[in-house]
């Protein structure tokens, strides 16, 4: 079963850093951005993560949480936190329950062999934890400005 769009998302318990954990109906009363992405430390998944930084105190203005969220253990996530000096959290999906939850697993093709990897997709969720948008296939540049002006109408209401 996956998320479709104007409806409720399932709640979920997923690690993250910080040794946090993180579930929805915790966060219910603040929108939610969740950012799919293939690999930490890359350069498409580090600029994005750039993004969603440098814009972080705006999505807090429109009361808005982040997440990025891979397939990466902890570990790795803590590290590229660290080195990136992103103010928000990295939730590691290794048994990749999110990721199916939000159909972002696809078969993708990389020096002509093909493997299941994520497709790059961002989600939004409103207060009362209902999927308002969705950004698949996402091409990095301007994507980050997009979400935000998404979530800054979303707020304003």
């Amino acid at each position: 079963m996956s998320v479709t769009l104007n409806e409720p998302v399932g709640d979920f318990d997923v690690p993250a850093t910080s040794d946090q954990r993180v579930s929805l109906s915790a966060l219910k009363g603040q929108q939610v951005v969740l950012y799919f992405y293939p690999k930490d430390s890359t350069p498409g998944c580090t600029t994005q993560g750039q993004g969603f930084r440098d814009q972080h105190e705006a999505f807090a203005a429109a009361n808005t949480v982040v997440f990025g969220v891979s397939r990466d253990g902890l570990k790795s996530h803590e590290n590229f936190k660290a080195k990136q000096g992103f103010p928000f959290e990295l939730i590691s999906d290794k048994d990749e329950a999110l990721c199916q939850l939000f159909d972002v697993i696809k078969l993708k093709k990389l020096y002509g062999k093909e493997y299941l990897g994520i497709d790059r997709s961002t989600f939004l969720i409103d207060a009362k934890g209902v999927l308002r948008q969705e950004w698949r296939g996402v091409k990095v540049p301007g994507h980050v400005d997009a979400v935000l002006a998404a979530a800054q109408a979303l707020h304003k209401g």
